[in-house]
């Protein structure tokens, strides 16, 4: 979701550091944590001595009350409209709460079923989210495509066995070396119906 269909990098931002600031953690540790990661695993490696659970509500509240400067990423909504609405779906670190506010502030379709924090024992890098979003839909995950911009959300992809398409939004392509392939972003990826299926060509790789 985020990275790739929106940009809520600076409200994202804004949120934690207000909890930073609240619970006395480091800022730029913190925002350096945070991104691709659920926030029971953020909040555990930045205060171990918290309430994962807990602090998940405070930080939840904080995150949903700012949607300021949320912005849908280039290519996005015409990639949405080519996928038939079965075949995609969003595997986030989100919660659903916080995911169906973010979505629904930039505009965009909320998928039937998606794959949220509360959904999953583990978290990116380990391959259960991806795992759960290839089994909501039916596929084996060998056939699913992930699309992701965080160094965890491409090694869970990885190790989940689909095929990764990493965009450099928030990471430089030398990082992303879990990724098959790397696109700046979705905008030049294109969508046609086979006879096996659903083709997506990538345009231009970056780098």
């Amino acid at each position: 979701m985020d990275g790739i269909l929106i940009s809520s990098i600076e409200a994202a931002e804004r949120a934690w550091l207000r909890w930073a600031a609240m619970r006395g953690v480091d800022p730029d540790l913190t925002v350096r944590t945070l991104h691709g990661r659920r926030t029971v695993e953020t909040v555990s490696i930045l205060r171990p001595d918290l309430d994962a659970q807990a602090e998940l509500k405070v930080v939840e509240e904080l995150e949903c009350s700012d949607i300021d400067g949320l912005k849908v990423l280039p290519g996005v909504p015409e990639l949405l409209r080519a996928l038939p609405p079965n075949r995609w779906t969003v595997v986030t670190s989100a919660t659903a709460r916080l995911a169906r506010v973010r979505l629904s502030a930039a505009g965009l379709p909320l998928p039937e079923r998606l794959v949220t924090a509360e959904l999953v024992s583990n978290g990116k890098p380990h391959p259960e989210p991806f795992l759960a979003g290839a089994a909501l839909l039916e596929y084996p995950a060998q056939s699913c495509v992930v699309f992701e911009d965080s160094i965890s959300g491409a090694q869970a992809g990885r190790a989940a066995g689909c095929t990764v398409v990493a965009t450099t939004f928030s990471h430089g392509i030398e990082s992303l070396d879990a990724a098959h392939y790397v696109v700046p972003d979705v905008a030049a990826v294109t969508v046609t119906e086979s006879a096996d299926g659903l083709v997506l060509r990538l345009g231009q790789l970056a780098g």
